[in-house]
C-alpha cells in the first residue's frame, strides 16, 4: 500500500553556506490512490465537519504532516 507521505534526501553541497536539511518531505493527496470514486462513499455527518476538513468525504481528507515529526532526523 503506498503512503501519502514521501521523503527524500537531497544532495548536500560541501560549499553550501546554510545548515542543510537532510530529509525533505511532501504529501500526495489520497485520491491519487483510489482510481475512481466508489458509489455510496461515506460523507461527514455535518456540514461543519466537512468545511473543517475541506472535503465532503472522510476518505479523501488528508492533514498536512509536520516534517519534523518523522523521527530519523540528524539533529
Amino acid at each position: 500500500m503506498p503512503t501519502q507521505y514521501k521523503y527524500w534526501e537531497p544532495y548536500i553541497s560541501p560549499f553550501d553556506p546554510c545548515k542543510p536539511i537532510r530529509v525533505k518531505s511532501y504529501s500526495t493527496p489520497p485520491q491519487l490512490y483510489m482510481g475512481f470514486q466508489p458509489p455510496g462513499l461515506a460523507q461527514f455527518q455535518t456540514a461543519k465537519e466537512a468545511l473543517y476538513a475541506g472535503t465532503l468525504w472522510p476518505q479523501l481528507y488528508s492533514p498536512y504532516p509536520n516534517p519534523q515529526q518523522r523521527g530519523d532526523n540528524d539533529e
